[in-house]
């Protein structure tokens, strides 16, 4: 690609982001928001940041041996969805009186319910916005219509109309189609995050029933 055919599309970019108005950087917020959101839960939804190998094995080894002290500190020192249902354990043994069974599965399966609802809705954070952008977009869309039709009934020059007819329609296209690029990668990485998250919390269930046995 020259220069010639960069300085072109540069300015064709420029040009549409002009004919859609205001709502653009309405758009644009949106776009800015759904990247970080992507990367966040690239990141924090990472088998490792949830329950890390290391920890899981600390764990398991301290409440074998009946460590329970230096099990708490474990999880302690590496916050984490693991760690949350380990601490879970713990708090019920060592809030449960002497010759009392523990409400060990209650307690971690609570605070399991508690993780898994908090990471489908993170989740969902991306298909809010996927529903929002278009919404923008209809609304750049409407607005367009609007402005090129009024200005063709209170054109006072014939000649004038069309150029106010196409500004309007050019506005209508620009953010419709803005609205679409933005929310098109929102779904993708919604349905794509979203079985992932099924997969991690299935994982999750199933150290919480390792964790039961190991308190039992």
């Amino acid at each position: 690609m020259n220069e010639a055919t960069l300085n072109e599309a540069g300015t064709t970019l420029a040009a549409a982001w002009r004919s859609g108005g205001p709502l653009m950087w309405v758009l644009a917020g949106l776009s800015v928001i759904a990247l970080a959101v992507i990367l966040y839960l690239l990141l924090a939804h990472r088998r490792g940041a949830l329950a890390p190998r290391a920890l899981i094995s600390d764990v398991f080894s301290r409440l074998q041996t009946g460590d329970h002290g230096e099990a708490r500190r474990l999880c302690q020192r590496r916050p984490c969805a693991f760690a949350a249902l380990a601490l879970a354990g713990l708090d019920a043994v060592r809030g449960t009186p002497q010759g009392v069974k523990p409400p060990v599965a209650e307690a971690i399966e609570t605070t399991g319910a508690h993780i898994a609802e908090r990471l489908q809705a993170s989740v969902d954070w991306l298909a809010d916005l996927a529903a929002i952008a278009p919404l923008v977009g209809l609304l750049g869309t409407v607005l367009g219509m609007y402005q090129a039709f009024a200005g063709i009934a209170s054109g006072p020059v014939a000649n004038a109309r069309p150029v106010v007819l196409a500004e309007g329609v050019s506005q209508a296209i620009v953010t419709t189609v803005f609205g679409l690029v933005v929310a098109i990668p929102c779904l993708v990485f919604h349905a794509m995050l979203r079985r992932r998250t099924a997969k991690r919390i299935a994982g999750l269930e199933s150290l919480a029933i390792a964790l039961e046995k190991a308190f039992a």
